[in-house]
């Protein structure tokens, strides 16, 4: 036996030979966690009236989506009228049957595009959608071979970056289930890494890819204009995100979009019931339907 170790400095593992799962792994996402693909349960996905239905939850991937679509109906798009169906990730609803029949990796979000019912195209990953979706409008995705390549560089970036900003740095500062202190510095000097090459990208140019407000700037902002703003982790003061004052001006411009302000509210279950549209059919839905229209005793509650 040695002497017990603190939580911040885990005593040493060996792997074994062949690696077991344990389902009492601990954690905040312990119970939805597995190392198999597929459906756990039979559940038709619902269909609404709209070309578009999407699937997701308001992370910072599911709001990716709905500020697109959002910015394309402001643009004049109507065929970007969508469905936006709850998924709660939490109860397990992405391992339903129909879900991982438009997402067999089951993950939100994930678009069903029915403008052809006979022959409806499945569309997942955020970054595949947002692409899909430019391309089929033609809209916030320059067409000029040097922007459009610097703005695929700069989505693609985010699609790459993000899982050490939120499986890693997130997970082992917010979820784990034991604080370790390599694992934490580790993933911290990512993310500030990350947070100053966007900073100084922005020092030099008003978004992203230039000039004009595209896709790159949708993909990233849900993940770094977050941080920069103190709303992801709880992680503010330790990583100091108000040095990053580049990528803070450039989070805030973003952040008064109306359209933004829309996207964010789809599919959302937390915070101020006024910020939660569980679910969206109908640009009304806005008005309508969000949490605090919902809730017994306020005026716009459902009959």
């Amino acid at each position: 036996m040695t002497d017990a170790t603190p939580a911040t400095c885990p005593a040493a593992y060996t792997p074994p030979a062949i690696w077991r799962w344990e389902q009492a792994n601990g954690g905040r996402f312990a119970h939805i966690n597995r190392p198999i693909a597929g459906a756990t349960h039979e559940r038709e996905l619902p269909l609404g009236r709209h070309p578009l239905q999407l699937y997701s939850l308001a992370t910072p991937n599911g709001v990716k989506v709905t500020v697109l679509l959002e910015e394309l109906l402001a643009l004049g798009h109507s065929g970007a009228e969508y469905d936006a169906w709850l998924i709660r990730i939490h109860e397990g609803e992405q391992f339903g049957s129909g879900f991982v029949g438009v997402n067999p990796n089951s993950k939100i979000p994930a678009l069903l595009d029915r403008s052809n019912p006979e022959q409806p195209i499945r569309v997942f990953e955020s970054g595949a959608i947002l692409l899909y979706l430019a391309e089929k409008f033609g809209a916030l995705l320059p067409r000029a071979p040097a922007q459009r390549a610097e703005c695929l560089s700069w989505l693609f970036w985010q699609m790459g970056s993000a899982p050490f900003l939120g499986g890693g740095f997130g997970h082992f500062y917010a979820y784990a289930p034991v604080k370790i202190e390599y694992a934490i510095n580790r993933y911290a000097m990512e993310a500030k890494r990350q947070m100053d090459v966007l900073n100084r990208l922005l020092a030099e140019r008003e978004y992203l890819a230039g000039q004009d407000y595209t896709i790159a700037d949708i993909a990233v902002w849900p993940w770094y204009g977050a941080l920069a703003k103190g709303q992801l982790y709880e992680a503010g003061p330790f990583l100091q995100v108000q040095e990053y004052t580049h990528v803070l001006r450039w989070a805030e411009q973003i952040a008064q979009r109306p359209a933004v302000q829309r996207g964010r509210k789809v599919n959302r279950t937390m915070g101020a019931p006024a910020s939660q549209l569980h679910e969206r059919h109908d640009a009304s839905d806005f008005e309508l339907r969000t949490q605090d229209r919902l809730q017994p005793g306020s005026q716009g509650e459902a009959e």
